[in-house]
């Protein structure tokens, strides 16, 4: 059975018993403690923990997931894999655990001809929490599973929690005995490789507080509403209906490692080392797809370092398999072939994944030769200093600032006979990845416990938001934090986080800065908003300061925002869409958002791209945004079914999370996006689009930068003034204006060559008499000496070079002329051959005379360049190249 046909069974059987289907999520997690989705329930989250009503009773879906926490086990065994399909159906209040058992056993062992996956029920074994007699029952006694393949275990394995305060229960696992060639009997408890966990049934019925480990926690009651959240893993049962070893050889994955075998010349099955190298290749690369397919881009940091990692990992392997051409192309149109079936928007977008894939790969050719050579310096320089072991921040500037994969570094040490100190540089990545992580924290929360916006939304429900159509209203404070700890009143100065039951403020999202304004208590306290985020879904806060009064939960108040601020916000925000638009009229729908962010009278719209875009096609650009505003069309916004705005084509934002109501934002006959921002009526409102230029932000990425309305007229004015400048300068008409600089350029460039030349013609004039004051130390010609200040190291070069030019061939020379450049010294040191064959190197008189001036140099055993700090010292680093010159020769 492929797997297009275990997840189409999975959701149609659900389905016919009432659940709502739910298609799968967006890898991109919306949620600030998580860079990528990796469960299949993270996107239920909200409804588990409380924070928003569930919109059903029973839902099933199949998510896309990312796990890479063991990326270094990928290829090694039968179950570690970066992206999976979790198929799960929920239960919201309604049926538990009976219900749930019931369905898991129909579903598994039904029959292929009535709709079901076929297993034998005698090969499948359950595993229950070790105090969960309900579950064993059920299992025993309703299902008729014999005892003996019933199996308690304990926390570890069969009690699941988030980690943190909230619900928790205990679950049950479905497991499939794969036979005896898989190792001895005995159930899962003994063995799970040959009992290999498919279903994982989770009863969340109690509440969990605080604790230390997976299994030390306190139990803290029961759940008001008992909920059920189960987990299929579609890979592992799609290898146990296929009939093959591992994961890697179903039908999704075989077909990629079979192109890597045609593209590399190696045999699937020979060695170990190979399989595992064709393995990853294969996983890395599908994930790799799906990443991009949902719009990660590669980069240095979050969401984007993930993907990078992964994408090198396998370009790597593909280079150790003997794989010499460009290949990433070929590998992501296999696997867009055998994923577009389940995920026809791959389909669709393979234009645009080839682009970022393919800029990926050429990026990362060049990473290889530019890392090589710095890792061999950072070798070279461990072993000078008798050390064995590269250090960790060595590790981690190859990795983080060149993307070299930390496993590459591992192998070219091991083959310099080095280790690598990887404490150290797992400790300077988990640092950055913390820092990140905390920053996107602490900007949606304020650092306060989340827990406390949670309390507030259960005891008032979401805010509603009037600013669609309201600039100001009454509302009344419901919550209020002073310093992120919840209070029940503020004093004047105070720092505070306030919560309305309705609020014209719009919270940050979706690219739009947030509104400020003022909220004004009826008791004549006076509040100063700076920023309103929604830490949790539906609950806007608005952070500032109390300018006067007292502040108390349960006032009443008016809040106004600053209509000249949201003005000015909206035309930049009406702005993005329309240069959004253009930018895919002129480049093609690989031009997809990337993010946005649109502040007061100026936004950035970043969009997919391998190249820069031409001048002459943003200027085209440009134009035709001007040219809607000069169409005066209407704008306007409307709430519809997501399947609906797909129908009419609305355009959708990578990485943002839909509900299956969206609010649809229309501008004229030209563009149609899914939006929740604010906007301008009409596109004469906006007077004026000037794009200042676009530029890279990542590989495949590029970004737009403009201003808006009054900004954008402003900066024109200045630039007309500058032109009028310019032409008073150059006594030239605008057009003739870049001629006419031009060749102003070229004469000054011209000038500056003949300075140039004569300067070096008078630096060379010294090297007679230099060569005249040569010393003879033990047969070598010895020329040292200080040049004038403000030598070039280029003109100190080609003297030093004419200087042991000048001495004969068969006399040991070496010239070492020092100068001032910018306040610190510089040296240049050159040998002749026999020099060299008396034991003089260059480099080595360099490193000398740099250590005397309080810094450092090197270069090659016939010349070599360095400089220091203290030109004071010029004297007696000359004395230290002769001291050098008579030890040695």
């Amino acid at each position: 059975m492929e797997s297009a046909e275990i997840r189409r069974r999975w959701l149609s059987f659900f389905e016919e018993r009432g659940h709502t289907v739910v298609p799968s999520a967006s890898l991109i997690a919306d949620d600030p403690t998580l860079l990528l989705v990796p469960a299949g329930m993270v996107p239920f989250k909200p409804y588990f923990l409380g924070e928003v009503k569930p919109p059903f009773a029973r839902a099933s879906s199949v998510q896309k997931c990312v796990r890479t926490p063991d990326i270094e086990e990928v290829g090694k065994t039968t179950r570690h894999g970066t992206f999976f399909q979790m198929c799960g159906n929920f239960s919201f209040g309604d049926y538990f655990k009976e219900g749930a058992i019931k369905l898991a056993w129909e579903l598994l062992t039904t029959s292929v001809e009535h709709g079901g996956y076929g297993l034998e029920p005698e090969k499948l074994w359950i595993t229950v929490y070790q105090d969960d007699d309900e579950a064993e029952q059920i299992w025993r006694d309703v299902v008729g599973v014999p005892a003996e393949r019933i199996q308690r275990l304990g926390k570890k394995d069969n009690f699941w929690s988030m980690g943190v305060p909230g619900p928790c229960g205990p679950c049950s696992e479905i497991n499939y005995d794969r036979g005896p060639e898989f190792g001895v009997e005995g159930g899962p408890a003994v063995n799970d490789e040959r009992y290999v966990e498919i279903w994982n049934l989770v009863f969340m019925q109690y509440e969990r507080g605080e604790g230390t480990s997976k299994e030390d926690f306190e139990i803290l009651g029961d759940l008001p509403s008992k909920n059920i959240d189960t987990g299929l893993g579609l890979e592992r049962l799609a290898m146990i209906l296929q009939g093959v070893q591992n994961m890697y050889e179903t039908d999704t994955l075989k077909v990629v490692i079979d192109k890597a075998t045609e593209l590399t010349g190696v045999q699937y099955g020979k060695t170990h080392d190979t399989d595992v190298s064709l393995r990853v290749v294969a996983d890395h690369m599908r994930t790799s797809v799906m990443l991009i397919g949902d719009g990660v881009s590669p980069g240095n940091e979050g969401r984007g370092y993930v993907l990078r990692r992964i994408m090198r990992r396998a370009i790597r392997n593909m280079r150790l398999l003997g794989a010499t051409d460009v290949v990433v192309g070929q590998l992501v149109d296999t696997v867009i072939d055998t994923m577009g079936e389940q995920y026809p928007e791959l389909v669709t977008d393979r234009k645009r994944i080839e682009t970022v894939a393919l800029a990926e790969e050429a990026r990362f050719l060049k990473t290889l030769n530019a890392g090589s050579n710095v890792l061999d310096g950072a070798v070279t320089e461990t072993k000078a200093a008798g050390s064995t072991v590269l250090p960790g921040d060595k590790a981690f500037l190859l990795h983080d600032t060149w993307g070299f994969p930390i496993d590459l570094t591992l192998e070219i040490a091991a083959e310099q006979g080095l280790s690598v100190d990887e404490a150290g540089f797992r400790r300077l990545m988990q640092e950055q990845r913390d820092k990140a992580k905390a920053d996107a924290k602490a900007k949606k929360t304020g650092h306060a416990d989340v827990a406390a916006y949670r309390e507030i939304a259960d005891s008032n429900g979401a805010t509603e938001f009037t600013g669609y159509t309201n600039t100001e209203g009454e509302t009344t404070v419901v919550g209020l934090l002073v310093n992120g700890v919840p209070s029940p009143a503020a004093s004047e100065g105070d720092e505070v986080e306030v919560v309305l039951d309705r609020t014209p403020f719009y919270a940050e999202g979706g690219g739009q800065l947030a509104d400020q304004g003022r909220i004004k208590l009826h008791s004549g306290a006076v509040i100063d908003v700076r920023d309103v985020q929604q830490p949790v879904p539906g609950v806007s806060v608005h952070k500032g300061s109390v300018q006067v009064g007292e502040v108390t939960v349960g006032s009443t108040a008016y809040a106004a925002i600053d209509v000249r601020r949201r003005r000015s916000i909206a035309r930049a925000h009406s702005a993005t869409h329309l240069t959004h638009q253009a930018l895919r009229d002129a480049l093609g729908p690989t031009a997809a958002q990337a993010g946005s962010e649109n502040s007061p009278g100026r936004f950035r719209f970043d969009f997919g791209s391998p190249n820069a875009v031409p001048g002459t096609v943003l200027t085209d650009v440009e134009q035709k945004i001007n040219e809607v505003l000069a169409r005066e069309l209407d704008v306007h916004a409307e709430v519809m079914p997501i399947d609906e705005a797909k129908r009419q084509g609305a355009i959708a934002e990578f990485g943002e999370k839909y509900g299956e109501k969206v609010r649809v934002v229309t501008i004229g006959d030209f563009s149609k996006e899914l939006c929740g921002g604010t906007h301008v009526h009409n596109t004469a409102q906006l007077g004026l689009v000037k794009l200042l230029g676009e530029s890279s932000i990542g590989s495949g990425v590029r970004r737009v930068e403009a201003l808006v309305g009054v900004d954008a007229y402003n900066f024109l004015a200045r630039e007309h003034t500058v032109v009028a400048q310019l032409q008073e300068l150059v006594k030239g008409r605008p057009e003739e204006l870049p001629e006419k600089i031009s060749a102003m350029l070229g004469k000054l460039k011209d000038a500056e060559k003949e300075i140039e030349k004569f300067r070096a013609e008078k630096v060379l004039q010294a090297a007679a008499g230099l060569v005249e004051g040569a010393k003879d130390i033990r047969g070598v010609a010895l020329v040292t000496g200080q040049v004038p200040d403000g030598t070039s190291a280029d003109d100190l070069r080609r003297l030093v070079l004419d200087v042991r030019g000048r001495i004969p061939g068969d006399r040991p020379a070496v010239v070492a002329l020092f100068t001032t450049a910018n306040g610190r010294p510089l040296t240049v040191i050159a040998t002749n051959e026999a020099a060299r064959e008396r034991g003089l190197k260059a480099g080595e008189l360099v490193r000398a005379a740099a250590k005397t001036l309080g810094g450092g140099g090197g270069g090659k055993p016939d010349v070599a360049q360095g400089g220091g700090q203290n030109p004071e010292a010029i004297g007696e680093a000359i004395d230290a190249v002769e001291r050098l010159v008579v030890e040695t020769a």
